[in-house]
């Protein structure tokens, strides 16, 4: 996948340990901070948003953090002549005392919480440290960042040479086709902020007259859409008949309208939408079944009674085959359930109509034989 996207909504399971989960069901959420925190195999950075990246791809992100060091902002050039001293305190301070949170600095007399402009100056200058890779991440805790120096965080073995923006740009196209199969060049250069879209379409050239990456046609699309040559190899295995309840973050769909060109699928989070314009629910799943998006469902996660409450759960329009789907729809419920700490699931709202019996049937008997 080449991230996974970091995100604080826990109405269910984060969507960080949701998205690793459906594709490592045996995944626990206290792996990933043992591969970040103890084993130094993964590191926060920015993607396309904040998110866990693989650390032998950290010097791929160098350039851009250098490229944060040197090109400031009229905001951030305001701020450091506001408080002059507060990022060398800040660093210094880490380095004296080791690793610390944000909550570790007090903030100054008769400050007050609030977003990123009202932030105490300690705060905002370790995510402006963070972000030009002065610090790294080296812990979570109770979802809190610990900061520590970057050179106490990376691995020996970690290459550190920063490499040319041509390097940077092939690899930031194989990357993106490795995770998607098939994308368009806009979508490969949103994908990460390795490179610059001019140089993602250079590299797709030259990619292309190596012959590792290959032109494909996709019906439907007039656009230039590419692969990776070695990925057309093979045949293609389905999963069979089975079902996935996607995070609103996972990378499949990150990218709203290629979704919506590739499969149809027009999706909207909808936490972000006001409550009287919502048409499905708060925290939407779109479920992927087989190899289509037939459907979505808001769902939380009522962790004192353990019951994972669907509170609308809709197909979409033109889908049909439910003898078929709903069965495997119930055990990706189920699993879900479980994953979420709930040993029960309620519906509410369900369209078509004339399903739920069947369902909470088919849900109940999955969450019985796996006690």
């Amino acid at each position: 996948m080449g991230y996974v996207q970091i995100d604080a909504i826990a109405v269910i399971e984060r969507a960080h340990h949701h998205t690793i989960w459906n594709r490592c069901p045996d995944y626990q959420p206290s792996f990933l901070n043992d591969l970040m925190a103890v084993d130094r195999d993964v590191f926060e950075h920015w993607a396309h948003a904040i998110a866990y990246l693989p650390m032998a791809d950290f010097r791929f992100y160098m350039r851009r953090m250098e490229q944060r060091r040197g090109s400031e902002s009229a905001w951030l050039r305001e701020w450091k002549t506001a408080h002059p001293q507060v990022l060398d305190e800040v660093l210094e301070r880490i380095r004296t005392e080791g690793a610390l949170t944000s909550k570790d600095f007090e903030p100054p007399p008769g400050a007050k919480r609030g977003t990123w402009w009202d932030w105490k100056p300690a705060k905002r200058a370790l995510e402006i440290l963070f972000r030009q890779g002065d610090l790294l991440i080296s812990a979570r805790e109770r979802f809190q960042k610990v900061y520590d120096l970057t050179e106490r965080v990376l691995p020996e073995w970690v290459d550190t040479r920063v490499p040319s923006p041509e390097e940077a740009a092939r690899f930031h196209v194989r990357r993106a086709l490795r995770a998607y199969g098939l994308a368009q060049a806009g979508e490969i250069a949103r994908t990460l902020t390795i490179a610059s879209r001019p140089l993602i379409v250079r590299a797709i050239d030259e990619l292309r007259s190596s012959g590792e990456v290959t032109r494909v046609e996709v019906d439907g699309l007039q656009a230039e859409v590419f692969a990776l040559a070695e990925a057309l190899e093979p045949e293609i295995e389905t999963n069979g008949n089975i079902a996935h309840l996607l995070s609103p973050f996972d990378n499949l769909i990150i990218q709203r309208d290629r979704m919506k060109r590739m499969f149809d699928f027009d999706y909207t989070i909808e936490c972000y939408v006001p409550p009287a314009k919502r048409k499905v629910g708060y925290f939407v799943l779109p479920i992927l079944w087989k190899d289509r998006l037939i459907g979505r469902l808001d769902p939380k996660a009522d962790r004192k009674t353990g019951t994972l409450l669907v509170k609308t759960l809709l197909f979409e329009p033109w889908f049909s085959d439910f003898d078929e789907s709903i069965p495997s729809l119930a055990d990706a419920l189920a699993s879900f359930a479980r994953f979420n700490s709930c040993h029960a699931v309620t519906f509410d709202r369900i369209a078509p109509t004339g399903h739920k019996r069947r369902l909470k049937t088919l849900v109940r008997r999955a969450l019985a034989g796996s006690v």
